[in-house]
């Protein structure tokens, strides 16, 4: 192993990956650590929507430019990744149907449906688009543009590319320690020291260990997710359908992914029946036929939730060389393009976006609790 590096990754999720690649496309000397499997945590679990819309009910000014540059980014990348990498990453047109049941349900879409690139479908247009969609739909938020990927695929073509584009990357090499020396850092693993300029911890949900290592007093939140796959044989389904936060989505393979449950401070990774039943149930009220569906395989994955839900992207704010790139909740898949230029922006010291800055900065501002 080389002993130097420009930039050390901790992470190989689709976040760590992403930045690795970006950098990678800079020729900057990189190296990623992880200490499992690369992709094999929170990426493997996650369903892919790139819902920018679907997932923005509000904050329009800053995360949704985030996270639309972020969605418009994959178009390239599909490409661009399958060109260097040979990869395909499951990029699938269609579109999202955010369906309504109720009048609540309808007055919560006046958001999304404010945007320009959403339109308002009654009952008959929706099921004219998908006929086995619940006859109990008022009508649905059709947001073509809101597409998805298979995270996995995406994440392998981000590790390959970057790998060819000179990056080094460790599996299976968990990182213990970060200590600073004079003007870099030492990275310790479990069976060698490595010596970085910049330091960008991307560990999902357990980087919460780096911020108390670091000198800095945050924490994030595990949102446990269980998730189920399904044979669609008659390949029913082309669009994603989508309501109060559970999806059904189908892939170019013929499944369709159902999910997810969202299970607060649970760190078990494991399937619990009474979360799978939960989704089944749930699912069959938006696509009645999956009830007579073929079980394929089920999962689970924490999700790094912070405490306003938008993710932790920036400097440390006393240490320049320390970069964070975590918290990203239910939008890691979605928002990695994005996150791994704007990290790569950071350590140029290139312009970027003063309200993004703002907004993602490790040390914005966090409410008091208050005891009582």
């Amino acid at each position: 192993m080389k002993q130097k590096f420009e930039v050390a990754i901790i992470g190989g999720g689709i976040i760590g990956c992403s930045i690795a690649y970006y950098l990678a496309k800079e020729k900057m000397n990189v190296a990623l650590f992880e200490g499992n499997q690369i992709g094999s945590k929170s990426t493997s679990a996650a369903a892919g929507m790139l819902g920018a819309h679907s997932e923005c009910d509000e904050d329009f000014d800053v995360f949704f430019p985030f996270a639309r540059s972020s969605q418009y980014a994959y178009s390239q990348l599909k490409e661009e990744l399958h060109h260097l990498s040979g990869l395909d990453i499951g990029y699938r047109k269609g579109g999202i149907l955010k369906l309504a049941y109720n009048e609540k349900d309808i007055n919560e879409l006046r958001s999304t449906l404010s945007q320009h690139t959403v339109k308002w479908l009654d009952k008959e247009a929706v099921w004219e688009m998908e006929p086995d969609v619940s006859s109990e739909v008022a009508g649905a938020a059709y947001i073509e543009e809101d597409v998805n990927v298979v995270p996995t695929a995406v994440c392998e073509a981000f590790a390959k590319s970057a790998q060819i584009l000179g990056a080094s990357l460790f599996e299976f090499y968990p990182v213990l320690d970060i200590q600073k020396q004079d003007n870099s850092y030492l990275i310790q693993t479990a069976t060698s020291q490595v010596e970085a300029k910049h330091v960008v911890v991307a560990s999902g949900v357990w980087s919460t260990t780096f911020f108390k290592q670091l000198g800095l007093d945050h924490q994030l939140t595990p949102v446990k997710g269980e998730c189920l796959s399904v044979i669609d044989e008659k390949a029913t389904l082309k669009k994603t359908i989508f309501h109060d936060h559970c999806y059904i989505v189908p892939r170019n393979n013929g499944r369709l992914v159902i999910g997810a449950t969202m299970i607060e401070n649970d760190w078990n990774e494991r399937v619990s029946l009474s979360g799978i039943d939960s989704i089944i149930a749930k699912a069959k009220t938006m696509l009645p036929t999956v009830a007579d569906m073929k079980m394929d395989s089920f999962w689970a994955g924490l999700r790094p939730q912070t405490f306003d839900q938008k993710p932790f992207i920036g400097h440390h704010p006393e240490e320049e060389g320390i970069l964070f790139a975590t918290g990203h909740y239910r939008n890691g898949i979605l928002l990695a393009p994005a996150t791994g230029q704007m990290i790569t922006d950071l350590i140029l010291k290139r312009q970027i976006k003063s309200e993004w800055v703002e907004a993602f900065k490790i040390d914005r501002h966090q409410p008091l609790l208050v005891s009582r």
